[in-house]
């Protein structure tokens, strides 16, 4: 299948408001370019001090974002959406197209895609790398392929390290916009009964269905073409959504129908400047706020529905 790539260059201290509104175009992932910190991020990850010329000479004052169009989409109205939003932000960019196939999609995740380690008990590793530390992590072999979700942005990182604290083998979990399956993947790797994910693209369904086998947990995991929580049945002892606020927040209005009683919701995605959207919609839904993350420009919450005597 081809694919057209869109690639967004913005100032870089636009970067995390660029992208909220890039992930609003499809539900597949995207992957930044951002070589502000190369020489750091080339010793910590390769442990070496020696960088191609041809990345030293790379732009140190932009990003770059990469967009994933599969070819039953519309490209030429994700291009104006893109370039409608970003001008409204009044953030300054460059939108260009071009069409890949899937092999180049591929490679150019491999590029950008390294093993890497998420709160204190989990590691993230590309399927085609091995993670060498010793160090007693759990770890997720992951493919994203078109899907959302390889852990390194703060959006999944966040939602991770919250989940390490939560899960237990008495537990289930429901995973809305589940992407590449990673926190169904990680909460069954963590120990917990069993995970849902639904996600609305049915790739990414597919490529979760496979990094679940990948790691051993098809067994704890299910995952479902399905928009929001429309073909879902039963109560969880947690809900994750990992999408954005706009989403969330018309989640709101449903979500406490599949939590049991002192369910926990987790959710992240969510911009600085859409904050106290999100938790004023929470809190005229009955939700109260138990613990908030933030990182770079992005929160996380853990909410809990509140009872009546509250």
């Amino acid at each position: 299948m081809d694919w057209t790539e869109i690639t967004v260059k913005v100032p870089l201290e636009k970067t995390e408001e660029a992208s909220a509104i890039a992930n609003m175009t499809v539900p597949y992932g995207i992957y930044i370019e951002d070589y502000s910190n190369l020489e750091k991020d080339v010793l910590e990850i390769a442990h070496a001090d020696l960088i191609d010329e041809d990345l030293k000479q790379k732009d140190k004052t932009h990003s770059v974002i990469h967009i994933y169009i599969s070819e039953c989409d519309n490209k030429a109205e994700a291009v104006v959406f893109l370039k409608e939003r970003l001008t409204a932000s009044g953030i300054d960019c460059v939108v260009e197209s071009v069409t890949v196939n899937d092999n180049e999609w591929n490679e150019n995740w491999k590029k950008y895609f390294k093993a890497f380690e998420i709160g204190e008990r989990l590691a993230v590793c590309p399927s085609w790398e091995e993670y060498g530390k010793k160090d007693g992590r759990t770890v997720i072999s992951l493919d994203p392929g078109a899907a959302f979700g390889t852990g390194g942005h703060a959006t999944t990182s966040l939602c991770l390290e919250m989940l390490e604290n939560t899960v237990s083998g008495e537990k289930t979990m429901l995973d809305i916009g589940t992407g590449s399956g990673i926190l169904s993947i990680a909460s069954a790797l963590l120990g917990i009964k069993s995970a849902v994910g639904v996600d609305i693209d049915a790739q990414s369904v597919k490529t979760a269905k496979e990094n679940a086998q990948r790691n051993g947990v098809s067994d704890k995991t299910e995952f479902i073409v399905g928009d929001l929580a429309e073909k879902i049945t039963g109560r969880y002892d947690i809900v994750c959504a990992n999408i954005v606020a706009d989403v969330i927040i018309r989640l709101f209005d449903n979500v406490a129908d599949y939590m049991k009683d002192d369910g926990l919701l987790i959710v992240s995605g969510i911009i600085d400047m859409r904050a106290s959207d999100v938790e004023k919609s929470a809190k005229h839904s009955g939700f109260k706020i138990i613990e908030c993350r933030t990182r770079e420009e992005w929160r996380a919450y853990i909410l809990k529905k509140q009872s009546e005597e509250n």
